[in-house]
């Protein structure tokens, strides 16, 4: 085999190689992004480098892996559904408390569950592997619950922080917290989500 064939091949292989490399890369960020959806992003934009963003997420992935997670009896599966509704209930006669209580209620449950409730940011963290895509209403919900505790918060930003936790409550649970009772229907639309279609007018004839 002469020299020149020789180089053929081992330039041949160093970019198969390179190539092989490139998609293992490639195919690591694309699940990173499909798990992660939008924290991905926010992880990167925080850390100098995408290489970085992405180290952190796969250490969260770690950390995650060694919970011990545990499913929901359905006896407490239903506590937490009717505390949740008592917690909306409060909001009309006392916002401020009902948004404290809401909070108080999440991190319960998340603890129940196995996930670590002594440090927010670690919190945070290893929800966001599987519960990605509702962590943006804790981060809005806690936010306004720290104002809460300052005396910053107004009565529309109190409802919208119930929404948001409302939002992290129903998929922790599994399902919809608070199924619709007409005894509770006059509380529950004071913190259902703004954005709902207000119900049409019939026309006169």
């Amino acid at each position: 085999m002469n020299t020149t064939l020789i180089i053929i091949l081992v330039v041949a292989a160093i970019v198969v190689v390179a190539l092989v490399a490139v998609a293992v890369v490639a195919s690591r960020r694309r699940a990173l992004r499909q798990r992660f959806g939008p924290e991905y992003d926010r992880v990167v934009a925080e850390q100098d480098s995408r290489s970085a963003g992405e180290r952190e997420l796969r250490e969260r992935e770690r950390r995650h892996s060694e919970l011990e997670l545990r499913p929901l009896a359905a006896e407490s599966r239903a506590a937490y559904a009717e505390q949740w509704a008592q917690v909306q209930a409060r909001f009309v006669d006392s916002p401020e408390e009902a948004v404290r209580a809401g909070d108080e209620l999440v991190t319960r449950l998340v603890g129940e569950i196995g996930y670590p409730t002594e440090d927010y940011e670690d919190q945070l963290a290893t929800l966001s592997v599987e519960h990605a895509t509702t962590l943006g209403h804790y981060r809005d919900a806690h936010d306004i619950y720290l104002r809460t505790e300052r005396g910053e918060a107004s009565t529309e930003q109190l409802r919208q922080a119930l929404v948001h936790y409302r939002a992290l409550f129903a998929e922790l649970l599994g399902d919809d917290p608070v199924p619709p009772a007409p005894e509770r229907a006059e509380n529950v639309e004071n913190v259902e989500d703004a954005e709902s279609p207000a119900p049409q007018q019939p026309r006169s004839r």
